[in-house]
This record gives C-alpha cells, structure tokens and sequence, in this order.
C-alpha cells in the first residue's frame, strides 16, 4: 500500500482550487486514483480528495457502506432542493472536530474513469455528504467553511489550540 500522508487545516494545498485532469490516462494519474483508493479504504474514512493527499487535481475516492470508488473532474450537478440533513460532519484535514453541518440530503456529481468514460455517482444521506464534501475540497474549501457562526467559531478555537 502506497500509504499517504493526509493534509490538515492551515496546507495551502487544502485552500487552493483543483486543476481538471487533461488526459485521464495518463500513469500519474493512475497512480493517484490507486493511492486514493487504498488509503480511503481504512475505517472511518468515508472520502478523500486529491489535494487532501497533497496532489491539486480534480479527484476524490469514496468509502461508503462497504462501497469503494473513485471518479475524475467531479463535478456537482444537482442536490435535493428541498430536503436538507443537518448531522455531524468531520474531515480528516481537520481531525477529531465533528460539527453539524448542513447539506442536502441527495447529490449528483458527473465525472470520468480513469478511461475518459463519462461516471455519474449519486446518492443520499452518507453518500450525498460524502461527495458535497469532497465536491467543495476540490474548490479549496473545507467544511468548516460552512458551519453556522457559533460551530465556526469553537471549531477555530479548538484548531489554534491544536496548532495547526
């Protein structure tokens, strides 16, 4: 296993928008989407964004409900509009915090294989967090970012307490 060290809170790298992927088969890239897949697939993990492995390319991994998989230039194209979850959220650029976080219950992201074939994942709950999550890494924003003011404001307490 090609074990990679996960970025946290305070790396440029996190806060920096994603270059889209020009050739899909190209080995680099498939060696990024090998050591996404690997290092997703460990408990409590549920995504990992490219950029949270220290590489700025638009791809993330999932890990979900026994579920492992990958897709290239995510892009989000459509979530529940009227139907939004609002459960702990965390990230592994940002360990140990969990805050509520809301997001819509149900999203779609359209996206390539490591084949330029076109992919749709979607899903809701976990799945629909999951690739809003990982969505918004590849922009260069994190979680916290979206937090209500009181979270937002605990959460940096505790990461200036942390030292990151």
């Amino acid at each position: 296993m090609a074990f990679r060290e996960i970025r946290v809170v305070g790396d440029p790298v996190l806060r920096t928008p994603c270059d889209w992927i020009t050739d899909p088969r190209d080995p680099g890239v498939k060696q990024l989407v090998e050591d996404l897949l690997e290092n997703v697939d460990e408990d409590g993990r549920a995504g990992l964004a490219a950029n949270q492995i220290g590489v700025s390319l638009r791809a993330f991994s999932w890990n979900i409900d026994g579920e492992v998989g990958y897709v290239l230039n995510p892009k989000l194209v459509a979530t529940s509009e009227d139907e939004f979850q609002d459960g702990d959220e965390g990230c592994l650029s940002v360990p140990g915090l969990f805050y509520p976080t809301k997001r819509a219950w149900y999203a779609r992201v359209e996206g390539i294989d490591l084949d330029g074939k076109p992919l749709v994942v979607e899903g809701e709950e976990l799945m629909g967090r999951c690739l809003q999550h990982e969505c918004d890494h590849l922009e260069g924003h994190l979680y916290l970012d979206r937090l209500e003011r009181q979270y937002r404001k605990e959460a940096l307490q505790q990461i200036r307490k942390m030292g990151w």
